[in-house]
């Protein structure tokens, strides 16, 4: 894998961006390659999180040559027919060599730049499997750090064909960091329309 400075973590942490869904609401697209503002979506996020990670993975189903060309390790779901972004945390783990891991989804290039040592900071004091983003609004389920010793009870929930992110968060203990003020920060960019906002 790659190896970048981390950001003042205690530990390195691998971060793994998900790029691997179907894209529904863009017609089907891969969202993680659409121009937006001239650079493909994904190297926003690249360029958000490596700076915060020792290591950085992509999660991709489509189009892997062209996600590899982003320097990066590309890895791919074991489950067939696009099974949702558990499955892409499975290979997150299951390819990760650090204990923690950060997730965060291919579509949010203006995630906040603190996002993982606030995740990582949390997860610890709090002595959590998962440390989860949250919003005034609402949680922020896949903007989550996790322990990459969980991988054999995720394989085991999907095994059971399970496929919900909150029902695998339902079963661990996990703790919510609030990020106050930061909505914007985790807005998707998941419709056609959406690619024309500016970025924060």
């Amino acid at each position: 894998m790659t190896h970048m400075t981390p950001a003042s973590n205690d530990e390195p942490i691998t971060g793994v961006i998900l790029a691997g869904g179907q894209g529904k609401r863009m017609g089907g697209v891969d969202k993680g390659l659409q121009d937006l503002h001239g650079r493909p979506m994904v190297q926003w996020v690249i360029d958000r999180l490596a700076p915060q990670v020792a290591y950085l993975l992509i999660n991709a189903n489509r189009n892997l040559e062209r996600y590899a060309e982003f320097g990066y390790p590309v890895i791919a779901d074991v489950i067939p027919d696009y099974a949702g972004p558990l499955a892409g945390i499975q290979m997150a783990l299951t390819h990760a060599t650090t204990p923690l891991v950060a997730i965060v989804p291919c579509d949010s290039p203006s995630l906040p730049g603190d996002l993982v040592a606030r995740l990582a900071r949390a997860l610890q004091e709090n002595g959590a499997d998962l440390a989860v983003a949250r919003t005034i609004e609402r949680t922020q389920p896949v903007f989550c750090l996790t322990r990459r010793s969980l991988l054999p009870q995720l394989n085991d929930y999907l095994a059971c064909g399970n496929r919900q992110v909150i029902g695998w968060h339902a079963l661990l203990k996990t703790c919510d960091v609030l990020f106050d003020g930061s909505t914007g920060a985790f807005s998707n960019l998941n419709t056609v329309q959406a690619l024309a906002h500016p970025i924060n």
